[in-house]
């Protein structure tokens, strides 16, 4: 890895300490949760790009895809289809030097990692050595793949939030792209009547309403792809993740593609499926006598139906440890797991994971917007203003509006009452 360009030390010793800086600043980059992992990758390029605000955009975090650090003046008003028209660029083999983020024109720099997450940096200092831009890059490498496999082991109260988040994101954006594209739909049925006169204009304003119902659906074509993920796409990154077993194992791993045609999954579910097979296979790949594993996914229009069996000895079962993990992840998501073991047969795993995601009662009692419940969660656990703030990505005025629509619907005067409601209904 490239050195990074930092203030010199005393005594000669500046590369010495530049290694050791950004060492340190790739372990807590390593160690940080996801609602850190910004601002410890921005520490980390800060000393070789001064920037004003960094960006990320991930499809693996589908409850939340950015996560950002810096100024909030950018942060709280950078859209996703700002950072997507970046990656686009990107795969383009442009040399993105200026983008529309926060709704105007930046200076920015950017990289695309290997899992397909986007990083910009907004007002960045200049980067005149390939080997700055490289080392950035090689961080970022890390950085994302830090991300993937923190949501591919989330825990079950994160995989609820997020898939919450999720399901209402995906909602209220096809409204919307609903609504212009009526609006669009309209405006050229008039435009393209024959009892207007002015053909240039009626030209004109045809191509432009046209290009702006093309930009309609493709925003909602991106939304979709962050908040969904084909089946058979979804099987074929799970095969990728168990290629190491095959390739540098006895274990003899075969796969049960699903239908083409099954339905797309939540983001959540399908890192949670993807997650419950690695632990499973991994717990039976413990076992002496083990040769092969047979992994099959299915839909039936509601559920993902997941089968794994072994020929291994029989022996697991539901308190194998292994199987902790996959098991808490299932009952978060509202699923069902079922263990059948024959000594000397082998064992298999039954798992029905519900595609669409439970609400809890208290929020259909109170009619919450999963936003107003994941601020009422975070208001049992203690958590002031600010660090709600910090923790969802909004701003703090954002934090008081959802507190004062948690009053009026909990029918209570203070945090204190809504804290108490909302722990007496198991919130937490």
């Amino acid at each position: 890895m490239s050195s990074l360009r930092l203030e010199p030390l005393p005594d000669g010793a500046a590369a010495g300490g530049a290694q050791l800086r950004l060492a340190r600043a790739v372990a807590r980059i390593v160690e940080a949760p996801l609602r850190e992992i910004a601002a410890a990758l921005s520490d980390a390029v800060a000393p070789a790009l001064p920037h004003r605000a960094l960006v990320i955009l991930t499809e693996d975090c589908t409850g939340r895809p950015q996560k950002k650090a810096g100024d909030p003046a950018i942060t709280e008003r950078v859209t996703v289809l700002e950072m997507d028209a970046i990656r686009r660029r990107l795969r383009d083999g442009e040399d993105v030097v200026t983008a529309t983020l926060a709704g105007g024109e930046q200076r920015v720099h950017a990289w695309e990692a290997a899992t397909g997450a986007v990083l910009a940096l907004c007002d960045p200092g200049p980067a005149e050595e390939p080997s700055v831009r490289e080392t950035v890059q090689a961080v970022w490498e890390i950085t994302a793949t830090c991300i993937r496999r923190q949501v591919a082991g989330a825990s079950p109260a994160d995989l609820v939030d997020s898939n919450a988040v999720s399901r209402e994101r995906v909602r209220v954006t096809t409204e919307l792209t609903e609504r212009h594209a009526t609006d669009l739909e309209s405006l050229l049925a008039v435009l393209r009547s024959r009892d207007l006169d002015d053909r240039r204009t009626r030209t004109a304003a045809t191509e432009l309403a046209s290009s702006a119902l093309i930009r309609t659906r493709t925003a909602n074509d991106v939304m979709m792809a962050l908040s969904e993920e084909p089946v058979v796409g979804a099987f074929s990154r799970l095969r990728t993740d168990l290629r190491p077993l095959t390739q540098y194992g006895r274990l003899d791993v075969q796969f049960i593609e699903p239908p083409a045609e099954g339905r797309a999954l939540p983001g959540e579910i399908a890192y949670a499926a993807r997650s419950i097979v690695r632990s499973a296979v991994l717990a039976m790949n413990e076992q002496e006598d083990i040769g092969r594993v047979r992994v099959q996914w299915d839909c039936d229009g509601r559920n993902l139906l997941i089968n794994i069996r072994d020929d291994g000895p029989g022996r697991l079962d539901s308190g194998t440890p292994g199987l902790h993990q996959a098991q808490a992840n299932v009952a978060a998501l509202g699923g069902a797991v079922g263990v059948k073991r024959v000594p000397g047969w082998g064992t298999e795993l039954d798992v029905t994971l519900p595609i669409d995601a439970p609400r809890s009662e208290a929020a259909d009692e109170w009619d919450l917007a999963p936003r107003e419940l994941e601020v009422l969660r975070l208001v049992v656990r203690g958590r002031k203003n600010r660090q709600i703030a910090e923790e969802l990505f909004i701003s703090e005025n954002t934090v008081k509006f959802h507190l004062t629509q948690l009053y009026r619907k909990l029918g209570v005067g203070s945090r204190s009452a809504a804290a108490a409601a909302a722990a007496a209904k198991g919130l937490a």
